[in-house]
C-alpha cells in the first residue's frame, strides 16, 4: 500500500516538475525569442556614451550671485569626483545598494522585492540604477513587460560600455528631483539654494529620498512626506554603515532651511530677463538649453539696494491710497485646525504669494480683529493699527468689493508694530544706476514685479521728462554767452502760445492763452541763472529757451543721447515735454558726470559656454583723447556747480545732502504737469543713477507727489549703499573759466560783453537794479548760496 503511495507520488512530483522545466523551458525560449526581437530595435547608446545634458542658461551678477535660469530644465552638470561622497553613498543606500557587485541587473534584488510582494508587504521595486538610467534616457514610464525587458538589455549594454562612476554620474545629473530641478546639483540650489559641497548628512539623506517619487514627497510641496522619506534614508544609511548612530540621530532632528518657490536671494529679473534675450540674439533660440552663463556687470549688494528702495518707496507710497478691496474672495469651509489649515492652503494653490506683500486668506474677521492664514500655513492675528486702513471693510454694512469676510483674499505687511494689511500697489517704478566713465550698469529695476508685469520700465518706458531735462537746456544757454550769474526775470510771461518761435528776436506776442506757471505757485522776479536752476523756476527756462532759440536748443540737448524726434519743437521743451527713458536719462546725465564724454551702456561683462570658455566679452574702452569731450569740460563743470547747489539746502533735492551727509552730490528733481511722472536723476562722480515713480497709463499720482518726495527716496536709498565707505571728492576747476564776486564766467566773459540779463529791463544805476520791482509778488533776487561760487576751487 505504502509502496504504491509512494510511486503515485514520485510519478506526479516527476510529472510536476516535468511540467514545471517545460513552462521555464518555454519562458526561456520565449525569453530569447523576445530577445532576439527586441535586440536589434535597441537604440544606440550615443546619449549615454557622448553624454550632453541639457544645461539652461544661467545669469549671474559680477560677483557670482544667480540672478536668473532660463529652460525647461534646471540643471547644473558636476563630475563626479566633485560630488560629495556623503550623498552618493546616501543615492546608493536607498536606491541600488548592491550597485557596485551587479552587472546592470540584480537577481538578488529582483529575487527580494519579487518575494515581499508576494508577501502582502509594502511593493518594492527591483530597477538598479543601470536601469534608470536606461529608463531615464531611452524609454517612456509606461509599465508593460516589453519596456521592463528593453530596460534590462539596455542596461546590459550601458555596463558594458560604461564604468560604474560614469553610469553614477550620468543618474546624478540627469534624474529628475521635482520643481524643475534635474540632476542633484540643481535639486541642492532649488531646495537649500546651497552647492553640494555645503550639504549637511540630514540635507543629503533629503535630496536622495527624491528620485522614488519627486513630486509627491518633495519638501516644497508636503513637507512631512519628505520628511518621512528622508528618515528611511537616514536608516539605510546607517544599516550600511555610511553614517554612525549619532549621525543618524543628529541628522533627523536637524531644522532643515526649506526655499519657497518665492525665494530669491537678489531681485535682478529684469537685468536677467535682458541678459537673456541678449544671448538668444547672438546664439539663436538654443541658447536656452546649451549651458551659456552670463556674468553681468552689476554687484548683488547695490542690485538688492535698489530693489529694496525701489519697493520701499512703491509700497510706502501705495499706504496713503483708498483701500481698494480683496483681490478675490474664495469659499472656505467652516472647518477647524488642520482640516482648515489644509483648507486655505488649497483655496490659495492659483494665487501668487510674494516676499513683501504676503498672501493670504482670511478665516475669521468681525470690528474688532481678523485671523488670516498664509499661502505658507502660519495664522496671523490683526487688530489695532495692522487694520487702520480697512475699518470700514470690517463693518456688517460694508460694500460688498470692499467688504474683508472670511474667505477674502487679501495682503499682509510687516510693519514696525506688527502684521498690517495691505494691498497690491497700482504705481509703477524703475531705477537704473551706471558707471559713468565706462556705461556699466551698476543697479537696474524695471517695475514693482517681473512676474506680474514683466515690461522694462527702465529701458522701454518713455515718459516725459519733466524738469529733470532742464540741465541740457541750461548747458546750451552758457555756449550762448548766459553765465550762472545772468539775472533772469521769474515773472509771468505775456500771454503766449506754446507753439510760438523761440527766437531770442521774438517779442512775447500775445497768441493764445497759454501761461506757465512755477510748480511752487510764485514769481520771484530777477534772480541769477544759478538760483533758477536750483528753485527749478520754469518761467527762468521759458525765458532761456526763448533767448538761445529752438532750435540751437534741441541740438545741444540731442548732444547728450536725446532722441531728437522726441523732442517737442515748441516751447515746451523748457518745461520737459520731451519723452525719455530712465536709461537713457541716465546716459545723459553720465555724460555730465565724467567729463562731457559720450558713453554706451554695457550690462554684460562676458558669456561662457558649458565648459567655461569665454565666448563674447565686449570690447573695453580704449583711452579717451584729450580733445574727445562731446560737451566741453567748462560747460559740463558750470552745470555740475549748479547741480551740486541742487542738493543742498534751498534746493530741490536738499533731502541728498542732509540724509547721506556728504557734499559730492549732484542731481535734479523732475515732476510733469498733474504729477503724472515723478523723476530724480543725479551721480556722484563714481555712479550716476536715475529712479522714476509713475503709473503704466499715465495720471497723477497725487496733489502731493513730486519728484523729491516719491523718486528721490528711490535714489538716496540705492547711494547710501554704492558710496559706503568712499571718500568725499572736491571739483577742480578746468581752465577757460575765471570766478568774479560770487561765481563762475567763462574767462573770454571776464571783462563783461556776455547775456547780463533776460527779460530785465537794462536799468540806468545800480539803485534802480535793486530797487527794481518783480512782475508779481515774490521774494528779492536771492544772493548765490553755492560754495562753488563763496569759495576758490583749486
Amino acid at each position: 500500500m505504502h509502496r504504491r503511495r509512494w510511486q503515485a507520488v514520485r510519478t506526479t512530483g516527476k510529472i510536476v516538475f516535468g511540467l514545471v522545466l517545460a513552462v521555464a523551458l518555454v519562458g526561456v525560449l520565449g525569453l530569447g525569442m523576445a530577445v532576439a526581437r527586441l535586440w536589434p530595435d535597441l537604440p544606440p547608446l550615443d546619449k549615454v556614451t557622448h553624454y550632453e545634458p541639457q544645461q539652461p542658461l544661467v545669469v549671474y551678477t559680477a560677483d557670482g550671485t544667480q540672478i536668473g535660469q532660463f529652460g525647461a530644465e534646471r540643471r547644473q552638470f558636476v563630475p563626479i569626483a566633485e560630488i560629495p561622497a556623503m550623498l552618493q553613498g546616501a543615492v546608493l543606500a536607498i536606491e541600488d545598494t548592491r550597485f557596485e557587485q551587479h552587472f546592470g541587473i540584480d537577481p538578488l534584488g529582483i529575487a527580494r522585492a519579487l518575494l515581499a510582494n508576494l508577501g502582502g508587504g509594502m511593493r518594492q521595486g527591483a530597477s538598479t540604477i543601470t536601469q534608470q538610467v536606461a529608463r531615464n534616457f531611452f524609454l517612456s514610464p509606461s509599465k508593460t513587460l516589453e519596456r521592463k525587458l528593453k530596460e534590462a538589455l539596455l542596461a546590459l549594454q550601458i555596463e558594458r560600455q560604461l564604468s560604474k562612476a560614469q553610469i553614477l554620474e550620468l543618474y546624478m545629473n540627469q534624474i529628475y528631483l521635482g520643481q524643475r530641478a534635474y540632476g542633484f546639483a540643481a535639486a541642492a540650489q532649488v531646495y537649500f539654494g546651497k552647492p553640494l559641497s555645503a550639504l549637511s548628512i540630514a540635507e543629503s539623506a533629503m535630496l536622495a529620498g527624491l528620485p522614488q517619487n519627486p513630486s509627491y514627497a518633495n519638501p516644497v510641496t508636503n513637507i512631512a512626506r519628505a520628511r518621512a522619506r528622508q528618515a528611511l534614508v537616514l536608516k539605510r544609511m546607517e544599516k550600511v554603515g555610511l553614517i554612525t548612530p549619532d549621525e543618524h540621530t543628529a541628522a533627523l532632528t536637524e531644522t532643515l532651511a526649506i526655499q519657497l518657490p518665492t525665494h530669491t536671494g537678489v531681485h535682478a529679473e529684469y537685468l536677467a530677463e535682458m541678459a537673456r534675450q541678449a544671448v538668444v540674439a547672438r546664439f539663436g533660440e538654443t541658447a536656452n538649453t546649451q549651458g551659456y552663463k552670463v556674468y553681468t556687470t552689476v554687484r548683488a549688494a547695490e542690485q538688492q539696494a535698489a530693489y529694496a528702495a525701489l519697493r520701499a518707496t512703491v509700497m510706502d507710497h501705495e499706504r496713503h491710497q483708498p483701500w481698494r478691496g480683496p483681490e478675490a474672495h474664495e469659499t472656505l469651509p467652516f472647518l477647524r485646525g488642520a482640516e482648515l489649515e489644509r483648507a486655505a492652503a488649497q483655496a490659495l494653490r492659483d494665487h501668487q504669494d510674494d516676499t513683501d506683500l504676503r498672501l493670504a486668506i482670511v478665516t475669521e474677521s468681525d470690528h474688532r480683529g481678523v485671523a488670516a492664514q498664509l499661502a505658507t500655513g502660519e495664522t496671523i492675528q490683526l487688530s489695532g493699527a495692522g487694520l487702520a486702513r480697512v475699518r470700514a471693510a470690517l463693518l456688517p454694512d460694508a460694500p460688498e468689493d470692499l467688504a474683508i469676510r472670511r474667505g477674502a483674499v487679501v495682503r499682509l505687511e510687516r510693519r514696525d508694530f506688527g502684521w498690517a494689511i495691505a494691498q497690491w500697489p497700482q504705481v509703477q517704478a524703475a531705477f537704473v544706476a551706471l558707471e559713468p566713465a565706462s556705461g556699466r550698469l551698476k543697479a537696474l529695476v524695471g517695475g514693482f514685479d517681473f512676474t506680474r508685469s514683466p515690461f522694462n520700465r527702465a529701458t522701454q518706458a518713455w515718459r516725459q521728462a519733466g524738469s529733470s531735462i532742464k540741465p541740457f537746456l541750461y548747458s546750451a544757454a552758457l555756449e550762448q554767452g548766459v553765465m550762472p550769474d545772468t539775472l533772469v526775470n521769474d515773472a509771468p510771461l505775456l500771454a503766449t502760445s506754446a507753439n510760438a518761435s523761440a527766437s531770442a528776436s521774438d517779442s512775447e506776442t500775445a497768441l493764445a492763452s497759454w501761461q506757465p506757471r512755477n510748480a511752487d505757485g510764485r514769481f520771484d522776479g530777477p534772480i541769477t541763472v544759478r538760483q533758477g536752476l536750483v528753485r527749478s523756476k520754469n518761467l527762468v527756462s521759458l525765458r532761456l529757451l526763448q533767448q538761445i532759440g529752438l532750435e540751437s536748443a534741441r541740438d545741444w540737448i540731442s548732444r547728450f543721447g536725446f532722441d531728437p524726434a522726441r523732442l517737442p519743437n515748441d516751447l515746451t521743451l523748457a518745461l520737459g515735454s520731451g519723452s525719455t527713458t530712465p536709461l537713457q536719462l541716465a546716459k545723459a546725465y553720465a555724460m555730465l558726470a565724467n567729463g562731457g564724454h559720450d558713453t554706451t551702456p554695457v550690462f554684460i561683462d562676458r558669456i561662457t559656454n558649458a565648459q567655461g570658455v569665454v565666448v563674447f566679452q565686449p570690447p573695453r574702452l580704449p583711452p579717451r583723447e584729450a580733445d574727445s569731450h562731446a560737451i566741453p569740460v567748462r560747460n559740463v563743470f558750470l552745470v555740475n556747480s549748479m547741480l551740486q547747489d541742487v542738493t543742498r539746502a534751498g534746493g530741490t533735492a536738499a533731502l541728498t545732502q542732509r540724509t547721506l551727509q556728504r557734499s559730492d552730490l549732484y542731481g535734479k528733481t523732475g515732476t510733469t504737469n498733474d504729477a503724472v511722472d515723478a523723476w530724480f536723476a543725479g551721480f556722484h562722480p563714481s555712479v550716476v543713477a536715475v529712479a522714476w515713480v509713475g503709473f503704466d497709463e499715465p495720471r497723477s499720482l497725487g496733489e502731493q507727489a513730486s519728484g523729491s518726495a516719491l523718486a528721490l527716496p528711490i535714489w538716496i536709498g540705492f547711494m547710501d549703499k554704492a558710496l559706503a565707505g568712499l571718500p568725499e571728492t572736491d571739483p577742480v576747476a578746468p581752465d577757460g573759466l575765471v570766478r568774479l564776486g560770487t561765481d563762475w564766467r567763462y574767462a573770454e566773459w571776464a571783462q563783461g560783453g556776455n547775456v547780463e540779463r533776460i527779460g530785465i529791463a537794462a536799468p540806468t544805476t545800480v539803485v534802480d537794479l535793486l530797487t527794481e520791482p518783480a512782475s508779481s509778488a515774490g521774494s528779492a533776487v536771492p544772493p548765490a548760496s553755492s560754495s562753488w561760487a563763496m569759495t576758490p576751487t583749486m
